[in-house]
């Protein structure tokens, strides 16, 4: 199971009601958060959330709005007694700036380390001390595997969907037309091959077709491009910047770079994903759901999102 929350619903400055970007992915009871606007710990509290179990933080791009909130956040997770690394994943500048906000932190009793624009998909798996980032070309079996992408903003940004694969049924009936003991049969599970009175036996033979895992896109901010519609592809959840809900506004979404909420729900219907998550509301929309209507013929599975929504995504048949 996979707990997404959404901390921060709002784009551009902290309104009383709502919160700046930022995203929280639960999973195995470690954490993923994507973008840390200012005030991500008050959101974070009001959520009832830790802290210290943070591994991984993912930054779409360097505007104020996603980022401010991140030196006390690393200060707070410092004070709560974590030692364990920390991965930041951002586009091209996240080091420069990193850097520039650790000059207000006298001292952190972790590591951070910084993956600046990547171009090939980066493989976390669980281990005692959390999600931890591994150099591997083999796809098979990792617990999550995240994926980036360029998107078309006023400044360097990327997109993100983190993929859980699900392994392949395992197939007790082969393994035991082979002899092969039951202690022998997670490691074949796992994808592993084995070697068993003097033969060598691959996976593949013991495992049943490919089940699809859980995939979770998260969008902001951007014009709408045509490689989106490929990278959300089957999402269970696509969470998209709608910084503006009337499409009269397409001017202003065309000259600041952004989306409206009809643009979206046409990536959500052309990516055929199970749902849409609309977030990164201007300032000047105080009740994004009146512009619900207007999409609910393009994609029906449209959520206004909101500071302490939650969701809870599990496999599928």
């Amino acid at each position: 199971m996979l707990d997404i929350v959404l901390l921060g619903s709002g784009g551009g400055m902290p309104m009383p009601n709502r919160h700046l970007s930022s995203l929280l992915i639960k999973y195995m009871g470690r954490k993923v958060l994507f973008d840390c606007g200012e005030g991500c710990q008050v959101a974070m509290r009001k959520v009832k959330s830790g802290f210290k179990t943070i591994d991984i933080i993912c930054i779409s791009h360097i505007h104020g709005d996603h980022i401010f909130g991140l030196p006390g956040l690393l200060s707070t997770i410092g004070n709560s007694e974590r030692t364990a690394p920390i991965t930041i994943i951002g586009p091209v500048g996240i080091s420069n700036v990193i850097k520039g906000m650790l000059v207000s932190i006298a001292y952190l009793p972790y590591d951070i380390h910084i993956i600046e624009d990547p171009k090939s998909p980066i493989i976390l798996n669980s281990t005692n001390d959390g999600l931890e980032v591994v150099e591997s070309d083999d796809l098979f079996g990792k617990n999550i595997i995240l994926n980036t992408l360029e998107l078309d903003h006023s400044a360097p940004c990327l997109g993100y969907n983190l993929l859980i694969p699900r392994q392949p049924k395992f197939l007790p009936e082969k393994a035991l037309e082979e002899g092969i003991p039951k202690e022998l049969w997670s490691l074949l599970q796992k994808g592993e091959s084995i070697q068993y009175n003097e033969k060598y036996y691959e996976s593949d033979r013991f495992l049943g077709e490919e089940r699809k895992g859980i995939k979770i896109s998260f969008i902001t901010d951007t014009r709408p491009l045509r490689e989106i519609i490929d990278f959300i592809d089957v999402s269970d959840l696509f969470i998209c910047e709608g910084t503006y809900g009337d499409n009269d506004d397409l001017d202003k979404a065309i000259l600041n770079k952004h989306m409206t909420f009809k643009e979206a729900a046409e990536l959500a219907k052309l990516g055929n994903v199970k749902e849409l998550l609309l977030t990164h509301f201007s300032t000047a929309m105080d009740n994004p759901e009146e512009y619900l209507d207007g999409i609910e013929d393009i994609f029906n599975k449209s959520i206004i999102g909101y500071d302490g929504f939650s969701k809870s995504i599990t496999y599928t048949n």
